[in-house]
């Protein structure tokens, strides 16, 4: 099946800003500019854009309150002190020895190695770990930002090794805990904002499980070959 180049960027552009809008919501408790931003449309166009949607509305609080609010429930729920919900891959993955569930444990490096293979690089800044769910959502945002820049070039050879990056991380990586996690916090939920960011997440992985499978398959191309993950 030929490929429609700016059909196949604009997509993965629109991927990547939904990636990178879910990786802010989880990264931190989120600041009033931040929110402003929500309320923005283009924030609605680019969810729009993939069949997704908040269940309430942004704009019946004003930022700084709602900031505030948001700000005690990411720590009583993402953070503690207290029963919390660990944001991270090693924690919420099950493993046959439930002792390999830990912070920095074998999944956590898998997932380090996995990233520095593919060429990207941590920001000096960051101090958090690699399999924390915002670092892996921006791994993803990053490379369907160069998958899209590959289309608009034109280049599909690179474009197509891009999109079996991207399903490999998001087959032995993202798709075996995020919708557990997103069912945890909708369960624990007090505040509508990370309910339906919870929802709408998990949305966008059942959308992208089938999207990555049906854009590869329309490049004719075969799975992934690990000697094509070189930048």
């Amino acid at each position: 099946m030929a490929l429609a180049r700016t059909d196949m960027a604009e997509t993965a552009a629109s991927r990547s800003n939904v990636y990178g809008l879910l990786a802010a919501v989880f990264r931190a408790e989120p600041s009033a500019a931040f929110l402003a931003q929500l309320k923005a449309r283009e924030f609605a166009s680019a969810l729009d854009s993939l069949g997704l949607t908040l269940g309430h509305d942004l704009h019946d609080s004003p930022c700084e309150a709602l900031a505030e609010d948001l700000a005690v429930e990411y720590a009583r729920l993402f953070i503690g002190p207290g029963p919390h919900i660990s944001p991270h891959e090693s924690v919420n993955i099950e493993f046959p020895n439930p002792m390999e569930a830990t912070l920095w444990g074998p999944q956590t490096v898998k997932v380090k190695k996995f990233i520095e293979a593919a060429g990207l690089e941590y920001e000096d800044s960051f101090t958090g770990m690699p399999d924390h769910i915002s670092a892996e959502l921006e791994f993803m945002q990053r490379l369907a930002t160069k998958e899209a820049e590959a289309w608009a070039e034109p280049n599909e050879e690179f474009a197509v090794n891009i999109l079996k990056i991207e399903k490999r991380f998001f087959d032995e990586h993202l798709s075996r805990w995020i919708s557990r996690f997103c069912d945890k916090v909708v369960e624990r939920s007090e505040h509508p904002f990370y309910m339906d960011f919870a929802q709408v997440t998990k949305g966008f992985v059942a959308y992208e499980d089938e999207t990555l499978q049906s854009v590869i398959a329309g490049t004719g191309s075969g799975e992934d070959d690990p000697n094509n993950r070189n930048r």
